[in-house]
């Protein structure tokens, strides 16, 4: 039998052609969204796609991998829907193929990697560029484009060229558009091209230079700290242009209470607004920067236990529609200089494993929940494929144990560079196996 499947729609264009594998994934806890069912099944995997799902399954083909998932929770593959891949122009940081390494690693099939690369990814040629070396990676990549040229924040990029290209949203995430009247024109224009515009939300006249949160820990340190004024004000502008234009708008990163609020008010009156935030926002405080180490350093900051507190409450009562990780490599020479390092941590191989240790393991929220928030709203939002586990389905998987401790440990991560916030400390859940379009292409071993 003989398939081609394409997704060039959306950016991400796959050729699954003969007859790739049969695997048979057997007694494995399946948790699917989309299709409301959670218990154990069969799971039936031939050229890439689901093929049966049910009780006491048995394959024909002898050349089939039988997989034993007893004890091991089965999910559709993560979406990550903010990566920093570096590539172009970073790649001593990370590429794209090791990018997809670690993901891959993490459970993650599928992330869209941010614009700031040099060359910012303006143009139709960038995002070639792009997908041409995404085809060689493990993970299915979507580009981001700028909102303005350069992300510069002078002049709009042209959305129905980048959408063309193969983009899946535009922002100019590292900074924000300090323009009001830009951004009401980008989220406009940028509806009708069919991108979604992600948010960087800071005032870089608040931020003034701050390092980190701004607070008790910035005094101590004797550090310049970033108001929380600063991302709290432009979410607010954002949402009072979404409401007047009538056009949606994605939040990223979002770290604060004031945030979190502001959101939640807005979304409740009818305002079209999406958000997330990563799993250091509800699992660490800005106490961890009293050692000093640029490793806990990240745009927005750590925050204070309110924060935590009301991070984690949104993600709860809905508020909070994604986890995604911002993984963002650096050097670790760059990482050395505490006041000097820049800002970003890495985390697509710990963001299934914090999640399922901060928030499923606490009783805050179910497995279910954890599926919705990673592997269905980012593609829900992106308007991207995949995220379900029904018959027909690509079979984009993660299986993981959902009980095994591990510690993270630096050195083992797959990504180039090595700065997490979650080294030295022990998880509890850890991915087995990872597939892409029927494949498996991560192992725990």
């Amino acid at each position: 039998m003989f398939f081609i499947v394409k997704e060039e729609r959306h950016g991400f264009c796959a050729e699954l052609r003969g007859a790739i594998m049969t695997i048979l994934l057997k007694n494995g806890h399946v948790v699917d969204y989309v299709n409301g069912f959670e218990g154990k099944k069969d799971i039936l995997i031939k050229d890439g796609f689901i093929r049966a799902l049910g009780d006491n399954l048995e394959c024909d083909d002898k050349n089939a991998r039988v997989v034993d998932c007893n004890g091991l929770t089965v999910i559709p593959g993560i979406c990550d829907m903010h990566v920093h891949l570096r590539d172009p122009g970073q790649t001593y940081k990370e590429d794209i193929i090791t990018g997809c390494e670690a993901a891959v690693a993490g459970g993650v099939t599928a992330l869209a990697c941010m614009p700031n690369t040099k060359p910012p990814v303006d143009n139709k040629e960038t995002v070639k560029y792009i997908l041409d070396k995404a085809k060689k990676a493990k993970a299915k990549v979507y580009p981001v484009g700028c909102i303005t040229k350069g992300m510069q924040g002078k002049e709009l990029c042209d959305y129905d060229e980048l959408k063309a290209a193969g983009c899946v949203a535009v922002s100019d995430d590292g900074r924000p558009v300090e323009s009001a009247n830009m951004m009401a024109q980008a989220m406009v224009k940028a509806h009708y091209a069919g991108l979604k515009v992600i948010s960087h939300c800071e005032d870089l006249e608040i931020i003034d230079g701050g390092i980190i949160n701004k607070g008790k820990i910035s005094q101590q340190l004797g550090v310049k700290g970033m108001s929380r004024l600063s991302e709290d004000i432009i979410t607010a502008r954002e949402l009072a242009i979404a409401q007047d234009t009538q056009m949606p708008i994605h939040i990223a990163h979002v770290s604060t209470k004031g945030s979190v609020n502001t959101i939640r008010g807005n979304t409740h009156i009818g305002v079209m607004c999406t958000c997330e935030t990563a799993p250091h926002y509800f699992m660490m405080t800005d106490e961890k920067l009293l050692s000093r180490d640029a490793d806990y350093r990240m745009n927005p900051p750590l925050r204070e236990e309110d924060d935590v507190m009301a991070i984690t409450a949104a993600i709860t009562d809905g508020t909070i529609d994604c986890i995604v990780t911002d993984h963002a490599p650096h050097s670790a020479e760059e990482k050395a200089d505490f006041e000097k390092a820049p800002n970003g941590v890495v985390g697509m191989e710990t963001s299934l494993a914090a999640t399922l240790t901060g928030l499923y393991h606490t009783g805050t929220i179910s497995l279910m929940h954890i599926v919705r928030l990673m592997c269905v709203n980012p593609r829900k939002i992106l308007g991207i494929e995949g995220g379900s586990l029904g018959i027909g389905d690509i079979a984009d998987i993660a299986i993981f144990d959902a009980d095994e401790s591990w510690t993270v440990d630096p050195e083992k991560l797959h990504s180039k560079s090595k700065n997490t916030c979650f080294k030295g400390m022990t998880l509890k859940g850890r991915v087995k196996y990872t597939l892409v379009n029927g494949k498996i292409v991560y192992e725990d071993k």
